[in-house]
């Protein structure tokens, strides 16, 4: 039996990135733009989510889920999903219009030797090492950097401070990066953000703040640090929670029953009803549990 021939492309974009939107051999929506492959890929639950792959070397029409290895985030709908694709394409032409300079660098890091630079402008230069990067501001830039958020050598990790350098000199990133950037900044330096920017960041809008919030309202509940499907009592999580979650040295334990369709963890962890969630006292599916410890 002959295969059947590749699905053409659905619809497609002129210009640089090209962007190409079609399906895959088993039924994803697709998108190539440029190197990059796109594909929204099924989840558990009805859900979805973005991965990613490079350079691939066959028609869409034939590609399938084992063909992509990276991991974008979740994805509600296929319109969201042409959304992030046209992000990218955005994102990539505005990048190739600020004409960044990639050259060869051994210089010395705080995370290894540099395998390779970006210069973004005079005095702003990107690197990577074999397991880490960032960025590294001359003097001159490192002043322009609020008090609030500078580093005194002038090096930022990738993980996020890089956002401290895109909001210092936003005019050397795209729009797409400005956007993480802020929310990045929002996340991890809500004051440092409230200071700058004269505003006052709601519940919502940084997960520090919130997670503050969260810290201050149960500060004398009992938060789980640990859980464990429970082999002793049919239908429940046998869970080890602390004072406010705090960990350490002389912290009390206590040992709780949650039923199995309740125990969902929230963002900053899952709060015991000491009215409705009983102690327990009994066996325990915990490694290394001690009897005599606080029940």
């Amino acid at each position: 039996m002959n295969a059947p021939s590749p699905a053409r492309p659905q619809t497609e974009t002129p210009g640089f990135p090209g962007v190409s939107f079609g399906r895959s051999a088993d039924g994803m929506p697709v998108a190539l733009v440029g190197d990059t492959a796109f594909a929204m890929a099924m989840a558990r639950d009805d859900r979805h989510y973005l991965v990613t792959a490079w350079r691939l070397s066959r028609p869409m029409g034939e590609w399938t889920r084992a063909y992509f290895y990276g991991h974008s985030g979740e994805l509600a709908d296929e319109a969201a999903f042409r959304a992030r694709v046209l992000e990218n394409a955005e994102h990539q032409r505005e990048r190739k219009m600020l004409g960044r300079v990639e050259e060869y660098s051994r210089a010395h890091t705080p995370w290894g030797t540099s395998q390779g630079a970006t210069i973004y402008a005079e005095g702003v230069t990107s690197h990577s090492t074999a397991g880490h990067g960032g960025f590294k501001l001359s003097s001159e830039r490192n002043r322009k950097v609020h008090r609030m958020l500078r580093s005194a050598g002038g090096w930022y990790e990738e993980d996020a401070e890089w956002a401290i350098v895109a909001i210092t000199f936003p005019h050397l990133f795209t729009a797409f990066e400005r956007r993480c950037a802020e929310r990045t900044i929002k996340d991890s330096w809500p004051d440092a953000w409230e200071a700058i920017f004269g505003t006052i960041l709601m519940p919502g809008e940084s997960h520090e703040k919130d997670r503050r919030a969260f810290e201050a309202a149960h500060a004398h509940d009992w938060i789980v640090i640990s859980a464990i499907t429970s082999k002793q009592v049919a239908g429940f999580v046998e869970v080890v929670a602390t004072p406010g979650g705090k960990r350490g040295f002389g912290t009390e334990e206590r040992r709780f029953l949650v039923p199995s369709d309740e125990y969902r963890v929230g963002r900053f962890g899952f709060v015991v009803d000491p009215a409705r969630h009983h102690v327990y006292g009994g066996e325990s599916d915990f490694i290394g549990w001690q009897p005599g410890r606080a029940a």
